[in-house]
């Protein structure tokens, strides 16, 4: 069956209508290379430094803090190895969670490979950090922290402006990886202390292959990209006009419907957890109960395995994901439950359906109405739940 009920916000989201309309031109019309200096470029540097202030003012930053990339990913290396190889001088040491996008961990991975100390701060049951471990983890040679705005997987928002105050008081920079945070929830890059953010344009209705980093004015910071001066000489190449323009559309779009929007998804959201809960015995919800994302749920369910629970929702038309990492070619659980304390066999049987400005309240009740039935199926096959069936009985 084709999908009719798209879920899986967090992977991804559909370019948006009017995104699409505005960057069709630049495909054609005003394909100039904004880099060269007659007319038909002119068009392209105008739609690139427009597309730059409605980035900057989407997340109160200075239009000259704003730099394009190719995506979130990008944005998280620059921010960790640039600022690693501009403050090598000053110290190595680097404080980051166990429940970072991989983006992150890996690169603080290579980071270790190269001389580099990273501190990797445990979450509780709810997935925040502890802001007192924060603060009792930084050195004299601690250079950043990084931690994330708010998780993909469990949803769960962190207390960002203190930690911002944290990182200040001890001369310490600091980045978050906002991806998932940007359009969903306000974001203010001055009131909240943040140095460095990274996103990503699919996240919010725009094309794939965009993102952007914002670098607070004064910070250091080496290129990953040599070539040309593209990007005040912090990220060589072409520009790629018409995903900027997308993203600076959707960006200004976001902002703007938010506080609407922000609601109507925090009642789904609650409608479809709650409804999940009361009709399912055997289930948890992963994350904090009300600092979380508008649009997520994450939901484990005793006794059944993951993947089999997606392929049967996908039979009936909807698209989620798991929160085991089995999909990937993996076996091992998703590292963000092991760290808020599940056990593998509880991690394994977790379902992330996460919302956006296209599902409604019918969609909330489709699964409502159809997923207790997949998850008694699962169980019904599942040798542990009929042990603990017969041992209650």
């Amino acid at each position: 069956m084709a999908t009719k009920i798209y879920m899986d916000n967090a992977a991804t989201t559909p370019v948006r209508d009017e995104v699409l309309s505005t960057i069709l031109p630049y495909f054609k019309e005003y394909y100039g290379n904004a880099s060269s200096v007659y007319s038909i470029a002119k068009e392209s540097k105008k739609a690139l430094e427009k597309a730059r202030e409605q980035v900057a003012k989407g997340i109160g930053a200075k239009t000259d803090e704003i730099y394009f990339t190719a995506g979130g990913s990008e944005s998280d290396n620059m921010a960790l190895r640039g600022v690693a190889e501009a403050l090598k001088g000053k110290g190595n040491h680097i404080i980051t969670t166990k429940i970072e996008h991989h983006a992150i961990l890996h690169t603080c991975e290579y980071l270790e490979k190269h001389g580099y100390e990273v501190t990797y701060l445990a979450v509780d049951e709810f997935g925040k950090i502890r802001l007192e471990e924060l603060e009792n983890s930084i050195r004299p040679e601690t250079i950043l922290i990084s931690v994330m705005f708010a998780n993909n997987e469990i949803g769960t928002i962190q207390p960002i402006a203190e930690i911002g105050k944290i990182a200040g008081e001890h001369g310490v920079l600091f980045h978050t990886d906002a991806v998932q945070a940007v359009s969903h929830v306000p974001i203010d890059v001055e009131e909240m202390n943040i140095d460095l953010l990274s996103m990503s344009g699919h996240k919010l209705g725009a094309p794939k292959g965009i993102g952007a980093i914002y670098i607070r004015k004064g910070v250091a910071i080496e290129p990953l990209i040599f070539g040309g001066a593209q990007e005040k000489k912090k990220r060589a190449g072409t520009e790629n006009i018409p995903g900027i323009v997308g993203l600076g559309k959707a960006v200004e779009l976001a902002v703007a419907e938010l506080d609407v929007e922000t609601k109507r998804l925090a009642q789904l959201r609650d409608k479809l957890i709650s409804g999940i809960l009361e009709r399912i015995p055997y289930s948890k919800l992963n994350g904090h109960p009300t600092d979380r994302l508008p649009g997520n749920s994450n939901i484990s369910f005793a006794y059944i395995e993951g993947e089999s629970m997606l392929l049967l929702l996908d039979a009936i038309g909807v698209a989620a994901s798991s929160g085991s990492a089995c999909t990937s070619g993996s076996l091992d659980p998703s590292h963000v439950l092991m760290a808020i304390g599940l056990p593998h066999e509880i991690a394994h049987g977790s379902l992330r359906l996460t919302l956006d400005r296209g599902n409604t309240e019918e969609e909330v009740d489709f699964i409502l109405e159809k997923l207790p039935g997949i998850v008694q199926k699962l169980r019904d096959m599942s040798p542990l739940f009929e042990e603990v069936t017969n041992k209650k009985n």
